[in-house]
């Protein structure tokens, strides 16, 4: 396998790199010790899972107040689990976007003024190629050029990845993410936040062939998603039946939903693949946890001979080892973040 420079780079390092994540886009207040990118010394995280179940969803206001009980006493304890104190790192990576403005700047501006305070480098991670490198995290010896699919609550992209640090997006969302899309039928449903745990649970006993939903594809050559129309048809299979009275399996309609997910998630991937040259083929978000989708994909990946990569489910979620991962790789290429430094919510890759 040929390496890379940043690769090379590290493999001729002589000090140890002591890389700090720290992660707060949404509900999750999280920060993780990476040691020389390959050794996590520590990851911790603060869901907030149970505070936004009442409300269906996340509320951003409350979210970012979270981030501002939790950060301090987060950092603290994934340095002591780590054995190290601020002296002993040798950046802090940061997520400074996409995300909720108000749980961004919580990291941002904790992470800026321990950087300064400890005289060390700040390093801005781009939330989307966070959750890509989670996979890094239990796979060493991945070969690029690599293909990744990254479904979550607020993104679902191809993306080209060429070497590291070097990407390129081939598709993406053009309304609701994937992961939304569960959020949203589940609530409907009444099973309960966040969706996609709950609509697997319910569809383990459905039949996916219940219901015929829309699989949009779009038009012909394009790698874009989009998952409102399945919603709307969801939603509007379930206004019909209670407004005529009449009975529906939910068991099945979560199964026949989550399958229209899973096709269009799959289509879409095999179609990249048409397209382009990759050694591998990555899954990464929150929606990398689903079973469906893993085993769709390594079956229709098997047959292509393509190595197939996910992240163990605790690195399917918004957490700081990922962002230690991808900041680790920032730092070996010498991308140090301004002072400047502010949240970006709508950030791109």
């Amino acid at each position: 396998m040929q390496r890379s420079q940043l690769e090379e780079k590290a493999l001729n390092q002589k000090n140890q790199i002591s890389i700090l994540g720290v992660e707060t886009s949404c509900d999750e207040t999280s920060a993780a010790v990476l040691i020389d990118g390959r050794e996590l010394k520590s990851h911790i995280i603060s869901s907030q899972i149970e505070i936004h179940q009442k409300y269906g969803g996340v509320v951003p206001e409350i979210a970012s107040r979270e981030h501002c009980l939790q950060i301090g006493k987060v950092i603290d304890q994934a340095l002591e689990e780590a054995g190290l104190g601020f002296k002993d790192l040798s950046a802090i990576a940061v997520t400074y976007g996409p995300g909720l403005v108000g749980s961004l700047l919580v990291g941002v501006a904790g992470a800026k003024a321990m950087a300064y305070a400890a005289g060390i480098p700040l390093i801005a991670v781009n939330h989307l190629e966070g959750h890509v490198y989670a996979n890094f995290l239990e796979h060493n010896d991945i070969e690029f050029p690599l293909l990744a699919l990254l479904a979550s609550g607020g993104h679902t992209n191809l993306i080209l990845f060429k070497n590291h640090l070097d990407y390129e997006v081939l598709g993406r969302t053009r309304d609701d993410a994937a992961g939304e899309a569960f959020d949203k039928v589940a609530r409907t449903l009444g099973l309960g936040y966040p969706g996609g745990p709950y609509i697997q649970k319910a569809a383990v006993t459905g039949n996916p062939q219940a219901y015929d939903f829309p699989r949009a594809m779009l038009e012909p050559g394009s790698l874009d998603f989009s998952f409102s129309g399945l919603k709307s048809s969801v939603l509007n299979t379930l206004n019909t039946a209670c407004m005529k009275e009449e009975k529906f399996n939910m068991n099945d309609l979560a199964a026949s939903f989550q399958m229209a997910v899973v096709d269009i998630l799959v289509r879409k991937s095999l179609k990249a693949l048409d397209q382009v040259s990759a050694k591998t083929f990555a899954l990464a978000g929150g929606v990398a946890a689903n079973s469906i989708l893993k085993e769709s994909l390594s079956l229709a990946l098997e047959e292509r001979k393509i190595r197939f990569l996910y992240p163990s489910p605790v690195f399917c979620t918004d957490n700081g080892a990922m962002v230690a991962m991808a900041g680790y790789y920032h730092f070996l290429a010498e991308n140090k973040a301004s002072w400047k430094l502010n949240a970006v919510p709508g950030l791109t890759l």
